[in-house]
């Protein structure tokens, strides 16, 4: 049978609406997780991916009910073990694009042995974590990134541990994509998405999210209006530091110290080139520790290449079948490493 290709139909372009399932979507009224889904479903169209070709991996938490709420495949593991989950998918099947959905006590606290692995293989898996410094889901305890002094059920008096930054975690596990967004900038989100998609190697995005019953507005003094201008800084690799109103203001280096300085008056070559790809990972560590007297780097923060885990699997596994042969399942199981007890 000949068939005149001319004739065949196009596939036909996915939109948001093939991403949205059937059921009812059940978070908070208000709660930060919406703007995510909606943007996440935004994205995935423009991706150029089958829709059968995304596999969505949470483990526990308000943020990994997301498995449900978009239709594709997908696994809702058990707490902190979505990396594990999610390395084994892309291991299996290098094809997929693998979407790690996460919180910062699933992520960081109980899964944080798990996420630092995922992190430092680099295998081709994007990794979202939602950070509203608190535990959501089961009400309201201090999380691995609640400040010092935040009162809960857990720290009725304040809690006094250090909080962990995800960022420096992140680039402490040598990720080779890491990158920063907020909830409240939906097309911020989008291109944040996109940018880790197209990465070749793990790309770790932190979002920052709102829980509006049991943390509500912890991050207004970043992002809430009357702020963001001098609180954020938007970053765009080959262009300058520089944010406030009309980017007024700029960052240099003073020896090993940031300063902030009047961009306006700034000697030149003196204010702070972005460079994501930049081969030291000192850049990316001095963004990811500016104290609190300067603005939160928003965007890639860091972006450099290296093998992914899954090659180099895949290769290896290669070289083995050529020298060896493919090998059958009864000469593994009665190879040399078996013995005969009497």
């Amino acid at each position: 049978m000949v068939t005149d290709i001319q004739n065949v139909p196009a596939v036909p372009a996915l939109t948001r609406k093939d991403f949205v399932p059937t059921c009812e979507v059940r978070w908070c009224p208000g709660c930060g997780d919406y703007a995510i889904l909606s943007s996440l479903q935004r994205t995935f169209p423009e991706l150029g991916v089958p829709r059968e070709n995304f596999a969505i991996i949470s483990g526990i938490g308000c943020s990994s009910r997301f498995p449900f709420y978009m239709d594709t495949y997908g696994f809702h593991t058990i707490h902190g073990r979505a990396p594990s989950v999610a390395t084994g998918v892309k291991v299996a099947n290098p094809d997929l694009s693998v979407w790690v959905i996460t919180g910062d006590g699933d992520g960081l606290s109980i899964g944080g042995n798990h996420l630092l692995h995922l992190l430092r293989r680099n295998l081709n898996i994007n990794v979202l974590l939602f950070n509203n410094r608190i535990y959501g889901l089961t009400k309201g305890q201090y999380s691995p990134t609640s400040p010092v002094g935040t009162k809960t059920k857990t720290s009725p008096t304040g809690s006094v541990e250090n909080p962990l930054n995800p960022v420096l975690f992140a680039l402490g596990a040598e990720a080779t994509f890491v990158a920063r967004t907020v909830d409240n900038n939906p097309k911020h989100m989008v291109e944040t998405f996109k940018a880790a998609h197209e990465h070749q190697g793990i790309s770790f995005v932190e979002i920052f999210q709102n829980c509006v019953i049991f943390n509500d507005s912890t991050w207004e003094s970043i992002y809430g209006k009357e702020n963001r201008e001098d609180q954020m800084l938007f970053l765009e690799a080959g262009k300058p530091l520089l944010f406030g109103k009309d980017k007024s203001k700029g960052i240099r280096l003073n020896g090993l110290t940031p300063e902030i300085v009047d961009a306006a008056t700034a000697a030149p070559g003196e204010i702070l080139i972005h460079q994501p790809d930049h081969p030291s990972p000192l850049y990316s560590q001095l963004l990811a520790t500016m104290g609190p007297e300067f603005p939160t780097p928003m965007g890639v923060i860091r972006k450099i290449e290296k093998p992914t885990y899954e090659s180099l699997v895949a290769a290896q596994t290669d070289a083995t079948v050529a020298k060896k042969g493919t090998g059958t399942w009864q000469e593994l199981l009665q190879g040399d490493s078996t013995w005969t007890v009497a």
